[in-house]
């Protein structure tokens, strides 16, 4: 979930057809057809609480501990992703795309070290809940070889397309965002880090059109099942178990 990456060129971001981001993908079809699902993962009441200004602190901080925990089973996650990427994509640039999220997410573990110590939280001291034990082994059967790199693609850039589209809902006029946490909602809702999941998008839906009947099956099947795993986690965060 690495926030602040600029964006990067290359691996099929940007425009329409031949496996871009464009409006007829597969990945566009998908949001169309799973909208409620997807809506209530990206306009979480964890979120609008956060854009509303009336998030508990208590929230925020277990949050913040949880998601310490999660990015640091993210790393080797999208390490397998770039393995896959080396050994079966037809686009050099794809590599390059997933290389500057990796380098980024050096930054995030740091990021979250500082807002711990600002509110508090001893990183140190916290155990993995049971929302975000189950993300954490979905992550580890997605790294298995035997799963697809297409399949792996597209859950990559949906547990990233959901973290920009939820916290930049927290940037749009009319929010009451907390001034201590503009920061945590930039990091995600930033144009630059847009960007980068719409080449996520775009080097998905690539690799998508390209795909076998089973493997879309299989990648759609993991798209549902991370935004399944995103509602958990945030109504983890609010203490709803």
């Amino acid at each position: 979930m690495e926030g602040k990456t600029e964006a990067v060129g290359g691996g099929g971001g940007g425009g329409g057809g031949g496996g871009g981001s464009g409006i007829n993908g597969i990945i566009e079809t998908w949001l169309k057809k799973h909208n409620l699902l997807y809506i209530g993962a990206t306009r979480h009441p964890f979120i609008l609480s956060i854009r509303d200004g009336t998030v508990d602190p208590s929230s925020f901080k277990r949050w913040l501990g949880q998601d310490y925990i999660f990015v640091r089973n993210f790393v080797p996650f999208v390490a397998s992703v770039l393995q896959k990427a080396s050994k079966v994509s037809d686009d050099g640039g794809d590599m390059e795309v997933i290389l500057g999220g990796m380098v980024s997410l050096s930054d995030e573990l740091a990021w979250f070290k500082k807002e711990a110590s600002k509110w508090d939280v001893v990183l140190t001291s916290i155990a993995p809940q049971k929302a975000n034990q189950d993300y954490c082994r979905f992550l580890e059967s997605l790294m298995s070889s035997e799963v697809e790199y297409a399949v792996a693609i597209t859950a990559f850039w949906a547990i990233e397309a959901v973290y920009q589209k939820s916290f930049s809902l927290c940037l749009k006029d009319g929010s009451n965002v907390p001034t201590e946490l503009i920061d945590t909602c930039q990091r995600w809702g930033n144009e630059g880090f847009g960007e980068y999941c719409r080449t996520l998008q775009g080097i998905a839906n690539r690799c998508l059109e390209k795909a076998p009947d089973n493997v879309l099956s299989k990648a759609e099947t993991t798209f549902l099942s991370v935004l399944e795993y995103e509602v958990e986690f945030w109504n983890m965060s609010q203490g709803r178990f």
